[in-house]
C-alpha cells in the first residue's frame, strides 16, 4: 500500500445545493433564509458545502478512527435491536448518519466558533485540532509551534508576549513600550491544550482574547483576526489543575467527546504503524480551504432558512428552563438566576412545594436557564449542520442532533431532579448528549399536545401588533387590551403555573404595556 491510497478523496455522496452569492449580513438572517439574489459559482469549482463533506469523509474514511455514527438521521422507521437486561437500544439509521467527533470539529471550523475537546489521554482529541489547522491552510509546522500546552506554571507573558527590554528600560510611558506578541494570536485557528490546567490569572487574559479578540499587556493592544477555537480537556471537562473560571467555560459554543478505542480496528491502526502514515502530514490539498472560503462558506451557512415552525419548537424547548416559581414574588423575578445571585443554595428553593408534577415539569431537570449566547449558538450550528448535508433550509432533525452538543455545558443538569430516579433514566445523569436530545424530543411532544402550530393565541397577539401601531384607532386598541386581558384569564384558570407558560406571560405583559403607552399618547394628542 502506497501513501497515495490515504490520501484518495472519494466523491462525497450527497448532492449539492444552490450555492448563495455574498452579501452582507446583519442578525436578522439568523432567522432569514436565502437571499432572492444569488452569483453562480466559477465554472468547475467545487461547491463550498460539497468540499466541506469530501474533507469530512476523508477525515473518517482515512485520518481518524472513529467508527461511532452517533449523529443520526432516518429516511424511513430505523431498525432497533435490544441487548442486556438493560434492554439496551442499538439503532441502524436508515438514511446518511455522521461521527460527531469529526463532523462538530469541522463545522466549528466553517462557523468559526469555540469547540471544546473532552476525553480521556491519548484519545485524538489535539490530532483532531491540527487536522482542522491543516485543513484551514496553515502548515504543519505552523500549527505545532502556536499550539499552546495548558500548565500550571503558564503566566500571561507565556501566553501572549512580552515587553522588548530594550523599551521598557527607556520608556517614558507605556504607549512607548514595544511588545513581541505571540504568533498565535495572529491566527485564524487556535489550539489551546489541556486549557484546564492553566492558572485562573492567565485563564483571565485567554477570556479576553477568546471572548473579545484581542489582547492586551501594558496599555499596548493587539487586535486578533475571527478565529475557529480548539481547547482540549481530560475527562473531567473542567476541573482539572485549576477549576475553569466560569466566564470562560460559558465561552465555549460546542462540545464534542472523544470517544474510546474500537479494538476491533487495531489492524488499521497496525497498517498506519507499517507505512509510517501520519494523517495530518499528508492531507489532501483539494481539500485545504482558502481563507476567502471559510470566509464565504460562514456567509453561506447564515443564508440557510430556518422555518419558521421550527422556530417556534426551538423557542418552546428554550422556554421551559430558565423559569423557577420558588424564587420570587414578582413573576418576572421567578427564576433561576435569581436563585444563583442570592447566593443561596439551589436544592433548599427546589425542594419547596408547588404542587406541579415534579416529573413531568422538564425544567425541574435543571438548575438554569439558556443564555442569549447559547441560543445564538444553536441557531447557528443548527444551520451549519442542514448546510453541510447539502439542504436549503434546516429540518426538525437538525436541531435535535445538534443541541446536545452545543447544550452539552450550557444547560445545568439538576441531578436531584425526581425524573432521575424514574426507572431507565438515572444514566441520563452522566450521558448529557442523550439527556439534551430526550429533553427535546419531551418537550416537542408537549408542543404537539397543546396544538401550538395551530392554536397559540400569543403568536395571534404578535401578528397583530408586528402591524405597527401607525393610524390605530383609539377602538381597535381597546378591542387588542381586551383580547390580551381575556387570554390572561384563560391562562389563569390552570391551576399549575410551567415553564413554558412564563415567557408568554411576559410577551403578554409587553404587549399589554405598548398598547396602554400608545392608547395613552393618543388621547393626549387629541
Amino acid at each position: 500500500m502506497t501513501l497515495s491510497k490515504f490520501q484518495q478523496v472519494s466523491e462525497a455522496p450527497t448532492h449539492p445545493s444552490p450555492q448563495k452569492g455574498e452579501r452582507s449580513f446583519d442578525v436578522a438572517d439568523l432567522y432569514r433564509g436565502p437571499v432572492a439574489q444569488e452569483t453562480p459559482q466559477s465554472t468547475g469549482a467545487l461547491p463550498l458545502d460539497e468540499k466541506l463533506r469530501q474533507a469530512y469523509f476523508w477525515i473518517t474514511n482515512q485520518a481518524i478512527i472513529s467508527p461511532f455514527y452517533d449523529v443520526e438521521y432516518n429516511d424511513g422507521p430505523p431498525q432497533v435491536f435490544t441487548f442486556g437486561d438493560q434492554k439496551a437500544q442499538l439503532t441502524l439509521p436508515s438514511d446518511q448518519s455522521y461521527s460527531s467527533y469529526v463532523l462538530l470539529p469541522l463545522l466549528n471550523l466553517a462557523v468559526r466558533r469555540r469547540c471544546l475537546l473532552v476525553g480521556g489521554p491519548g484519545r485524538g482529541k489535539t490530532a483532531i485540532a491540527i487536522l482542522m489547522g491543516v485543513l484551514s491552510g496553515y502548515t504543519l509546522l505552523d500549527i505545532k509551534r502556536a499550539i499552546q500546552h495548558g500548565q500550571p506554571q503558564m503566566t500571561i507573558a507565556d501566553l501572549l508576549g512580552n515587553p522588548l527590554p530594550s523599551t521598557l528600560v527607556n520608556a517614558k510611558s507605556m504607549d512607548e513600550v514595544t511588545i513581541a506578541w505571540r504568533r498565535w494570536l495572529g491566527m485564524r485557528l487556535k489550539i489551546i491544550d489541556e486549557y484546564n490546567r492553566i492558572p485562573t490569572r492567565t485563564q483571565s487574559a485567554l477570556l479576553t482574547v477568546m471572548a473579545d479578540n484581542y489582547a492586551e499587556i501594558y496599555d499596548q493592544v493587539f487586535e486578533c483576526p475571527d478565529a475557529a477555537w480548539y481547547l482540549t480537556a481530560n475527562d473531567d471537562a473542567g476541573g482539572g489543575t485549576y477549576q475553569v473560571i466560569e466566564a470562560l467555560s460559558d465561552r465555549i459554543d460546542v462540545v464534542v467527546k472523544a470517544l474510546h478505542f474500537n479494538t476491533r480496528f487495531l489492524n488499521d491502526l497496525l497498517l498506519r504503524i507499517e507505512e509510517g502514515v501520519r494523517p495530518e502530514e499528508i492531507v489532501p490539498p483539494q481539500i485545504i480551504f482558502s481563507a476567502e472560503e471559510l470566509d464565504r462558506i460562514e456567509k453561506e451557512i447564515l443564508a440557510v432558512e430556518f422555518p419558521h415552525e421550527l422556530r417556534r419548537r426551538l423557542e418552546f424547548f428554550a422556554s421551559h428552563f430558565e423559569f423557577f416559581e420558588p424564587a420570587a414574588r414578582q413573576v418576572e423575578y421567578m427564576t433561576k438566576d435569581t436563585v444563583k445571585l442570592s447566593g443561596i443554595d439551589f436544592s433548599s428553593f427546589s425542594a419547596e412545594e408547588t404542587g406541579k408534577d415534579a416529573v413531568a415539569d422538564l425544567g425541574s431537570q435543571s438548575r438554569n436557564g439558556l443564555s442569549v449566547r447559547a441560543l445564538m449558538t444553536s441557531l447557528v450550528f443548527i444551520k451549519a449542520m442542514a448546510y453541510f448535508r447539502g439542504a436549503k433550509k434546516v429540518i426538525f432533525e437538525d436541531i435535535r442532533q445538534i443541541l446536545p452538543f452545543v447544550l452539552h455545558d450550557k444547560l445545568v443538569q439538576n441531578p436531584d431532579s425526581p425524573y432521575f430516579e424514574q426507572a431507565g433514566n438515572g444514566s441520563l445523569r452522566a450521558d448529557h448528549v442523550s439527556w439534551i436530545r430526550n429533553l427535546f424530543d419531551e418537550s416537542s411532544k408537549e408542543y404537539d399536545r397543546l396544538n401550538l402550530d395551530r392554536d397559540d393565541p400569543i403568536a395571534k397577539c404578535g401578528d397583530a401588533f408586528e402591524q405597527g401601531l401607525d393610524g390605530v384607532t383609539e377602538k381597535e386598541v381597546r378591542k387588542r387590551l381586551a383580547e390580551i386581558e381575556r387570554t390572561f384569564k384563560r391562562m389563569a384558570k390552570g391551576k399549575k403555573f410551567y415553564g413554558h407558560m412564563f415567557d408568554d406571560l411576559l410577551k403578554l405583559k409587553y404587549y399589554h404595556q405598548r398598547y396602554t403607552n400608545y392608547l395613552r399618547w393618543l388621547k393626549w394628542s387629541s
